[in-house]
């Protein structure tokens, strides 16, 4: 009989790539992940494993395996979610990550109907950046999250997670009110101006720099700021120039103006598959969608 924790070890090493981000990712020590997988390959009967050099790669059994370890787990989400719903009213902790403008904007009002409608959930908040938000779902650090990408740097799928759609919202270019008006390739005529970029290895800061290389030119970065008040802050001191989202540019300061793009960022609730019909989950869901419904009719 195969092992399930054993399974997710296999499953995170065909995701991270190595023993020792293994290690990391479950405060497991190398030798402690090493003597699991070779426990699962005893288990298994064929090996999974194999050697290249200082690298650990799957063999074809082992890409096999995988894929049936992520049906395996999402049964198990499945399972556990049928139980849940044999419960008169959700209850327990419900762990709950979203990004920082979602956190202000979208957040708040699921919250309250939350509270109000399923008193027995114990909500918790944790602020993430989109790119976090998939290793906390797979680690059970959340049960559901809000997270985005950008229609010019889509995210691939994630088989261990599902989501459904929440926001299709319109990225600016945010300038200094007191400079020339951009003309039809706004990006394109800030190639010479600062920008104000978010810290490196959030989405921000790849999304800005793919936009700009699609332009035809790197960016000048000159500050790094990951909050979109702050942001907007620069741009109005004549800082630099800055890529804002809608949620975060609904109050822009006086001295700053907002030009459209044809960029998108795109939300999206997303939990780990097979959770979906969980009562806590579910809840949650239509509490966040309707929230997000509420705050654009504002």
């Amino acid at each position: 009989m195969l092992d399930v924790r054993r399974l997710r070890l296999l499953r995170d090493l065909a995701r991270l790539g190595t023993i020792a981000a293994v290690a990391r990712s479950h405060t497991y020590t190398p030798s402690a992940v090493s003597q699991q997988l070779a426990v699962l390959e005893r288990e298994a009967g064929v090996p999974l494993l194999e050697r290249t050099g200082r690298r650990v790669v799957l063999t074809p059994a082992g890409v096999v395996l995988v894929r049936h370890a992520e049906t395996v787990l999402a049964a198990l989400e499945d399972a556990g979610a049928a139980l849940a719903t044999a419960r008169e009213e959700p209850v327990g902790p419900l762990r709950i990550g979203a990004f920082p403008t979602a956190v202000r904007t979208l957040l708040p009002g699921a919250l309250v109907a939350l509270g109000l409608d399923h008193p027995g959930l114990e909500l918790m908040v944790t602020e993430l950046d989109p790119v976090a938000m998939p290793e906390a779902l797979r680690e059970r650090r959340l049960d559901v999250a809000l997270v985005n990408d950008y229609d010019v740097m889509p995210v691939e799928p994630d088989p261990a997670l599902d989501a459904v759609p929440l926001l299709d919202e319109t990225v600016f270019l945010a300038v200094p009110a007191t400079g020339a008006a951009p003309g039809a390739d706004p990006v394109g005529d800030a190639r010479h101006a600062a920008w104000i970029v978010g810290s490196p290895g959030t989405a921000c800061h790849a999304v800005t720099l793919r936009v700009c290389r699609t332009a035809g030119f790197s960016p000048l970065v000159r500050h790094h700021a990951d909050d979109f008040a702050a942001v907007l802050a620069l741009v109005a001191a004549g800082q630099g120039v800055s890529l804002v989202p809608r949620l975060a540019a609904a109050r822009p300061p006086a001295g700053v103006r907002l030009v459209p793009l044809a960029t998108r960022r795109r939300t999206r609730v997303t939990y780990r598959r097979g959770a979906a019909t969980h009562p806590a989950v579910a809840a949650c869901v239509t509490a966040v969608r309707a929230s997000t419904r509420a705050y654009l009719d504002r």
